[in-house]
């Protein structure tokens, strides 16, 4: 017979609310008062000192400060405030990537500027009618570079040759003035350029070094863009609802139960954040991979592809390539007339403006090769530091955002009240949370918004890897092309409303591989009510007792 009262004691112990620390007498609500006028809230309704809490569906149900509206008021603000964290650390990164974009991009624009402009300043005086009744030829030329490093669809070795093959029907035709040269004349001289070689060696050079320093540079800059362009699409996907609730209780559940001033448990706030950016950590390989990629590039452009080189003396390999033609004219006019037959001779007569420029061309170019090693120095530091940046956004934001306490802090908020935290802290990435005792996480459901994401740099990644071993790529920009939904909704009905405590786990745990299919983002159930299962064990023992009693 005396098991009876054992059971019934049970009984009464599992049933009975838990207080606050302060025992039987109420703690006034003051701070939390304070706080929700501060946060924009209007004060009434909000008592005075604890009630008891049977109406929470987020916090823990002891003795509260606040009402079933003010909950729903802190989680809803607490979601907000969390996405605005998201986005403030989104920008730093964006800004650090836009910067870098734009110095290399306005280095780049400078150096194509002023061979454009020094080609234009010395050539009239350098070559008369075979300039200036050519320049169209030499601007367009410009500007299909231009639109090529703006990532037009533009063959750069086919524009490059047709330069040279329009550059050479009119220097023809302007070096041979007494001959009557048609088009179909002209059609066969070009055929057989390749074999003469009028402009000596340098178009093909001038070919593979530029494709090489074009492809690199207009990867670089791209790369850039596309990186600040996924963070700020990752960072502004919605919270899933279940993370709504854990981030509530994490930064507003402590001030409902008067404890203001304990901070979270360090390892507490990581699974909160870790669960919540789950899918945002799977982010970080690919990631990295984009990083390194950037940093090989730049090798390249400050290295072997020598950019500043390339670029700065466009004009001076043109002078050469002219100044080749001129002085192997005869023969070359030999060439033409032995391959295409002797052209008839025209009435207009010969000019003698080509003869009185003759002779090498020597043009200088200013070299701005320390600014170009000093952009990349400062590019590499930088993209050196953004390679964790997702694994360590979790971190980040506990310490610096929500301000969680030291690790070896044993009188911090563990959601449930002061004391310390017990769970392991989980691994990153969504894979890894299929144990996370704080958001219940459905890692078979990515969120699309980021798996899109994710794809968009392993093409970038793809182009930097072709451009690193001078290979061009077709520059396609399909991240507006692609459309994906967020990880959650709206907190009101579902996050402060029905659900008052998830259903225990029925999934094995085991890794699930992540399936190709649509999703809207992490969903499930709140945060884990951990007195559950002691309830469960305790009227499991009390009925035991009560049967035991009855045989």
């Amino acid at each position: 017979m005396r098991v009876f009262p054992w059971g019934f004691w049970l009984l009464c112990v599992a049933s009975a609310p838990a207080r606050g620390d302060s025992g039987s007498k109420a703690r006034s609500c003051a701070e939390v008062r304070q706080l929700y006028g501060a946060k924009g809230f209007s004060l009434s309704g909000v008592p005075q000192a604890e009630i008891s809490g049977e109406h929470l569906r987020i916090c823990p149900q002891g003795y509260t400060c606040c009402t079933s509206e003010m909950e729903e008021n802190f989680a809803n603000k607490s979601r907000s405030e969390f996405e605005a964290m998201m986005k403030e650390a989104g920008r730093s990164v964006q800004a650090t990537l836009t910067a870098q974009h734009r110095s290399f991009d306005s280095y780049f624009q400078d150096l194509l500027n002023k061979s454009e402009k020094a080609l234009y300043d010395a050539f009239p005086s350098l070559y008369g009618e075979l300039y200036t009744q050519n320049v169209k030829v030499f601007k367009d030329l410009y500007s299909e570079l231009r639109r090529y490093y703006r990532s037009s669809n533009i063959n750069l070795e086919e524009a490059l040759n047709e330069f040279w093959t329009r550059l050479l029907e009119r220097l023809f035709k302007l070096l041979n003035p007494q001959y009557h040269i048609t088009d179909e004349y002209l059609d066969c001289m070009v055929k057989h350029a390749e074999q003469h070689k009028p402009f000596g060696e340098v178009p093909r050079e001038l070919k593979v070094k530029a494709t090489r320093a074009f492809i690199a540079a207009r990867s670089y800059a791209q790369g850039f863009l596309v990186g600040s362009d996924v963070v700020r699409k990752v960072s502004q996907v919605s919270l899933s609802q279940e993370c709504t609730r854990a981030i509530m209780k994490l930064m507003y559940c402590p001030h409902c139960r008067g404890m203001a001033s304990v901070r979270p448990c360090s390892n507490y706030c990581l699974n909160v954040v870790k669960g919540c950016l789950a899918n945002q950590a799977d982010l970080s390989t690919e990631w990295k991979y984009l990083m390194d990629s950037l940093i090989g590039v730049a090798d390249r452009i400050d290295g072997p592809y020598n950019v500043d080189t390339v670029i700065g003396t466009i004009h001076m390999r043109i002078a050469e390539a002219i100044s080749n033609l001129q002085e192997n004219k005869d023969s070359i006019t030999s060439k033409v007339f032995q391959g295409c037959g002797n052209p008839k001779i025209s009435t207009k007569g010969s000019s003698s403006e080509d003869k009185k420029r003759r002779g090498k061309v020597t043009l200088e170019a200013k070299s701005s090769a320390q600014a170009l090693e000093m952009l990349v120095l400062d590019a590499k530091g930088n993209l050196t530091a953004l390679k964790t940046y997702w694994i360590t956004l979790p971190s980040s934001l506990c310490s610096k955002k929500v301000m969680a306490s030291s690790a070896s802090d044993d009188k911090c908020w563990n959601g449930m009240t002061k004391g310390s935290y017990l769970p392991e802290v989980m691994g990153d990435g969504l894979a890894n949370q299929i144990n996370n005792p704080e958001v219940e996480v459905d890692i078979t459901k990515p969120d699309m918004t980021i798996r899109q994401q994710i794809m968009q740099l392993k093409i970038m990644t793809n182009r930097l890897g072709n451009a690193n071993i001078g290979n061009d790529v077709d520059f396609q920009d399909t991240s507006d092309d692609m459309s994906g939904s967020g990880s959650g909704d709206s907190c009101p009905d579902d996050v402060c409303g029905k659900r008052l405590s998830k259903s225990p786990s029925t999934r094995q745990p085991e890794t699930h591989a992540i399936p190709k299919q649509s999703g809207h983002g992490i969903n499930g159930a709140s945060s884990r009510s951990l007195p559950s299962a002691s309830l469960l064990l305790l009227l499991s023992v009390a009925v035991i007792a009560a049967q035991h009693l009855w045989r």
